[in-house]
């Protein structure tokens, strides 16, 4: 799967976020790293953009922001980068723990590794969302709600997990 079917299938494919859990770990991870840069990207450029506004007002700290601007672009980028990448792996590896769960109450087979790769897809939708609320300062409550979403994500491809095979029984 190239990384355009992986973002396709984690929009509306549940039976295909199952079935990346045969995947390589490397095309996840190419993955998630893209949807990050590009997070990144757009949040930076909110930044860069909004930060002239929010200088007006204040003449010195403006000044200052000129004279170090070859500076602070490429760190705050860094940062950026850095932290939501931190931010998007723990939520995945919280998604996963919780998709563990639903294994056990849908009497599903698998390992952490793999609901971890259904999960970095089924985070992808709610994280988009969020990410476009941001922009309209949405309430914490319909960020909550749109986080919840990955778990009804999680929830439906975990039915195409393969059964436990019911416990043989030993004859005496």
């Amino acid at each position: 799967m190239n990384l355009f079917q992986l973002l396709k299938a984690s929009l509306m494919e549940p039976k295909k976020q199952a079935a990346v859990r045969i995947l390589p770990i490397g095309k996840i991870m190419q993955y998630v790293f893209l949807i990050v840069l590009l997070m990144t990207i757009i949040s930076f450029a909110e930044l860069a953009l909004g930060l002239d506004s929010v200088t007006d007002g204040v003449d010195g700290l403006l000044q200052y922001i000129e004279e170090i601007d070859w500076l602070l672009y490429p760190f705050a980028f860094i940062f950026l980068f850095v932290s939501t990448t931190i931010y998007h792996f723990v939520k995945i590896s919280f998604f996963a723990f919780v998709a563990l769960g639903l294994l056990n109450i849908k009497k599903r087979r698998g390992e952490y590794r793999h609901v971890w790769r259904t999960a970095a897809l089924s985070v992808t939708a709610p994280t988009l969302l969020s990410f476009g609320f941001s922009f309209f300062a949405a309430n914490v409550w319909v960020t909550a709600l749109i986080s919840s979403l990955t778990v009804i994500y999680l929830y439906l491809a975990i039915g195409y997990y393969p059964k436990i095979p019911p416990a043989r029984i030993k004859k005496g």
